[in-house]
């Protein structure tokens, strides 16, 4: 498994930044998904020889030699009479992928064992974090070998490369995304009633916690004197993906220190929020992105979840030491979820701040993983419930955050994940009259825009529902795996039946 980027005329060198600087795709991800169509050392031996000729034309010369990808638009013929979650349960074939044989030597792809299902759009390949939600469907469809094959392929990826990437390319093995592995593993085991599978995935999901547990994503809090969690990545330099978008924002903004930028800019894609005003120093600006400084509260809400279940795998295993090693690690965890991210005045749970030692007082539905995870004391969940009907219920479901800023992962806009967090989390806790509210606002979205358009989004505009949803660094993606997976759990009422 050759992960170094420098070997990919397509990810690095002059090449790429010229083609990404240049514009000469739209879509700064087109590139890097792109495949030499000969050795690459003489492709660049032909770009170096032609390069300051008067008539070079680069975008002539990338089409010769490299195969472009295409955003993949799925195209169902659609009677009058089919229903949305018809339409969903045609659409996994469409979005269904099969391990390749072999993957081509200058491909920057990772080839899986098993088959997996992309989210769609110009997502071609596997997504750690989506994965989850879209497994919510595939389990309501009866889906369970599915949803098997994509653990077994996150497996694959923790054993070889150390850690589940944000997706399964070269340029995304610098950093990974939310550490749902181990509540995939509880799905799946919860489903099958496998008994042996606790102990197949035990060591993965302890190699996974260790790599959050260092890797600079774990600080130890004085505050609260145990070791809590925050995103990152090694990298200083533009996303290869984004290379033209991070090149701008850095030259639109000569003030800032571009390494810092560009690693807080790579640390925020980690969080899965790229982006939102939750990373934003000023609440406004992506110049101003300071994921590293924060301590995000889904994150370590999951991490105590991963404590947690480790604590169960050892005692299933007969190993009371590490059992009980887990559990206190669990209950320490929790008590400062419950002390340093809670705001007693405002009755929510926001991120923290550890350089600057004080609450991001940003309201997010990342405030909703304590109530899923069952970690919240039951007076905080009710100051939870009362903020998400005040602050961010909609008539097309919930509002990511309170802000208004453009950003994709801020508000008007609504992401199916959260509404499946919120709803699931306040069920948890007996809120169901409101959990049906948000579930009904939310199916009542997706169906009209099916209706209107015959496609399941990626994101939607929770507070119009006239409206499509908007922001981000590319074109409104249609597909769409969790969206898929979270509206057909709630349709088959899984929300009320499934334990996280």
């Amino acid at each position: 498994m050759n992960l170094n980027k420098e070997n990919y005329i397509q990810l690095y060198g002059e090449l790429f930044r010229l083609v990404q600087t240049r514009r000469i795709f739209a879509d700064s991800k087109t590139f890097v998904d792109s495949l030499p169509l000969r050795d690459p050392e003489i492709i660049i031996a032909d770009f170096n020889a032609q390069k300051s000729n008067r008539n070079f034309d680069l975008k002539i010369f990338v089409e010769n030699n490299f195969r472009i990808p295409k955003a993949t638009e799925v195209e169902i013929d659609l009677p009058g009479n089919r229903s949305m979650e018809e339409h969903i349960e045609l659409l996994w074939k469409f979005l269904f992928r099969n391990p390749e044989e072999h993957t081509e030597k200058y491909n920057s792809l990772i080839n899986l064992p098993e088959t997996y299902i992309v989210p769609g759009g110009r997502f071609r390949e596997i997504y750690y974090w989506d994965s989850y939600f879209t497994m919510q469907g595939l389990i309501a469809g009866g889906h369970l070998k599915a949803v098997e094959n994509m653990i077994n392929n996150f497996t694959y990826l923790i054993e070889n490369i150390g850690f589940v990437p944000n997706g399964n390319r070269v340029y995304y093995t610098t950093r990974s995304q939310p550490p749902f592995y181990t509540p995939m593993v509880k799905l799946l085991i919860d489903n099958s009633g496998y008994e042996n599978l606790y102990q197949k995935y035990l060591i993965p999901v302890e190699k996974e916690y260790n790599f959050w547990m260092g890797n600079d994503r774990s600080v130890f809090l004085d505050e609260v004197e145990i070791n809590l969690n925050r995103y990152f990545d090694s990298e200083t330099k533009p996303r290869e993906e984004s290379y033209y978008e991070d090149f701008q924002v850095a030259e639109n903004n000569p003030g800032v220190n571009k390494e810092n930028l560009f690693r807080n800019i790579r640390a925020a894609c980690e969080s899965g929020w790229d982006f939102s005003s939750r990373w934003f120093n000023d609440g406004i600006n992506l110049s101003t992105c300071r994921t590293t400084d924060i301590l995000p509260i889904d994150l370590n809400t999951l991490i105590c979840f991963i404590e947690k279940y480790l604590s169960v795998m050892y005692e299933k295993k007969g190993d009371y030491v590490n059992h009980k090693k887990y559990l206190e690690l669990a209950s320490e965890r929790v008590g400062a979820i419950n002390q340093l991210f809670w705001d007693n005045d405002k009755k929510f749970y926001f991120d923290y701040n550890f350089v600057k030692k004080e609450l991001r007082e940003i309201f997010s539905l990342a405030g909703c993983y304590p109530l899923y995870f069952k970690v919240a004391e039951e007076k905080h969940a009710a100051g939870v419930a009362e903020n998400i009907e005040k602050k961010f219920l909609k008539d097309g479901g919930l509002i990511t955050t309170t802000n208004y800023t453009g950003q994709q992962w801020d508000a008007p806009n609504g992401w199916a994940p959260m509404q499946w967090i919120a709803v699931k989390g306040l069920r948890n806790y007996g809120y169901n009259k409101l959990a049906d509210k948000i579930k009904g606002n939310w199916l009542t979205l997706n169906e009209s825009v099916f209706n209107r358009t015959g496609k399941m989004f990626e994101k939607y505009n929770a507070a119009d529902t006239s409206l499509f949803a908007g922001g981000g660094e590319y074109d409104l993606q249609d597909g769409f795996g969790w969206t898929n997976g979270v509206a057909l759990a709630l349709i088959k009422n899984l929300d009320k039946k499934i334990d996280y």
